[in-house]
């Protein structure tokens, strides 16, 4: 366990942006942290009795601290796929490289992937992650992934996949099959270290799902206050598919179920009409939004600013690294904003205070935590991010919103808190030897390939 100092740790001297409701900054400010929580937030410089007494200060002059983001959906196995889509459409992906090499992976292969996807996260000024995990040929991979959680000390949630239908038949699950095996994964992690980490129920697509599987997982995750996280209208092609089998549309095939829900995070949600999105506003369901990954595979352009106008949560997320190929939310800070201003032609569809609130106060909510995360205040939890702004790269700032948006990138990113723990600390991860990591992961990832016998692929432009 990382230790936290026993009188608290103190960040001051810089910039402390809250994100609350009015987009308070504090130019400087000041944050004090005990244990897990915020206990302290001002204006100015700190009070001498509490730089005193504090355990530790972390000087922030010419830094931003901001909350931790939420990447609200990704695939962390998919470390070791990067750079295979790059001229490849979604289904042509999967079939082509993913699902040949995927079904080789083991407990520790995709421990290792999940490493690195975590410390890659973190580095990104990430604190909390959805991780929609479908890969359980292995059925150690669940347990290796959350492991890797653990040790890192990300805010995690596994969003345990499944498909009993219409999938790679290795990587199909039957409806007791899914219940059981999540149910041995929910006993040992869900709820670990504080609800640091959580587990929940994640049907993978609506067209590799049966009716019934849906029905018996949502309820089964709601039984143990987990929420449901899908795929969904990602692409127009499996939207047609919905509508030539179902006569419906995705969100409307899961409103005939009963299943949608504030606990209900829908990943993508491209090709969504003006009725599905009115059902999406009315049961509370959260957006999550992934523009780097839909322009990547050339999926479609989310509307997003019909989902603010109707109250609807959007998050933000970069997808797997297979199919975007980094876990950079600075990056999706920025093309969520300018994806949107190219496709309204409008220079002021988004802006940069729109997109930071998507990933903190947006993925809160994704995450389940609205109010224990996502903002800078007295009684949340301690997830936060000092981010430099003094490079060449961002320097000199006139709008702090806009230097993060749009300059800054994960090098910037100095230090990381979470649940009170410094993860990162001077730019260093404070729990592992990073280099160590990757050699370890690059090794295992040849491994896999050469067992899928597709070896050339790693380290080949061919």
């Amino acid at each position: 366990m990382i230790a936290r100092p026993a009188d608290g740790i103190l960040f001051a001297g810089g910039a402390v942006l809250t994100v609350d409701r009015g987009f308070t900054i504090h130019d400087p400010g000041w944050v004090h942290v005990v244990d897990n929580l915020i206990v302290a937030v001002g204006n100015g410089s700190p009070p001498p009795d509490l730089t005193r007494t504090v355990g530790r200060i972390i000087d922030t002059t010419g830094s931003v601290l901001m909350p931790g983001m939420t990447n609200a959906h990704t695939h962390l196995f998919q470390t070791f796929f990067r750079g295979l889509a790059d001229d490849k459409p979604l289904l042509d992906w999967l079939r082509e490289c993913i699902w040949p090499a995927a079904v080789h992976l083991d407990r520790e292969s995709a421990r290792l992937a999940a490493m690195v996807g975590l410390a890659e996260n973190l580095r990104s000024g990430v604190t909390s992650v959805i991780d929609h995990q479908y890969i359980h040929i292995d059925e150690g991979i669940d347990d290796g992934v959350c492991s890797a959680a653990d040790q890192l000390g990300v805010r995690f949630v596994l969003a345990r996949g499944w498909s009993d239908r219409n999938y790679e038949p290795s990587l199909m699950e039957s409806s007791e099959q899914i219940l059981e095996r999540t149910r041995r994964v929910a006993e040992k992690w869900d709820q670990h270290d504080s609800g640091r980490i959580r587990v929940e129920l994640a049907p993978l697509i609506p067209w590799g799902c049966t009716d019934e599987a849906m029905i018996d997982t949502v309820a089964a995750s709601r039984s143990w206050g987990g929420g449901t996280h899908i795929h969904c209208a990602e692409t127009s092609t499996e939207v047609d598919m919905s509508l030539d089998e179902h006569g419906l549309r995705h969100v409307e095939w899961l409103e005939s179920l009963g299943v949608l829900g504030p606990d209900t995070q829908l990943a993508h949600s491209i090709w969504l009409t003006d009725g599905e999105l009115d059902t999406i506003a009315e049961r509370g369901a959260v957006v999550v939004h992934c523009p780097v990954s839909n322009m990547y595979l050339a999926s479609g352009v989310s509307r997003i600013l019909d989902m603010r106008k109707r109250g609807i949560p959007v998050a933000l997320a970069s997808d797997g690294p297979g199919s975007n190929n980094r876990q950079d939310m600075f990056e999706v800070l920025k093309d969520t904003v300018l994806l949107q201003k190219i496709h309204h032609l409008d220079a002021m569809a988004l802006q940069p205070e729109d997109a930071i609130r998507m990933a903190c106060n947006g993925g809160a909510t994704a995450f389940g935590m609205p109010d224990g995360i996502g903002v800078i205040a007295t009684g949340r939890r301690a997830d936060l991010v000092v981010v430099d702004l003094q490079s060449v790269f961002v320097a000199p700032v006139h709008r702090i919103a806009s230097a993060l948006v749009f300059c800054a990138t994960p090098h910037d990113v100095t230090h990381v808190m979470v649940d009170g723990r410094i993860l990162i600390d001077d730019r260093r991860l404070t729990m592992l030897d990073e280099h160590d990591l990757v050699t370890a992961a690059i090794e295992s990832a040849g491994s896999v390939f050469d067992k899928a016998g597709l070896s050339g692929r790693i380290g080949s432009d061919h």
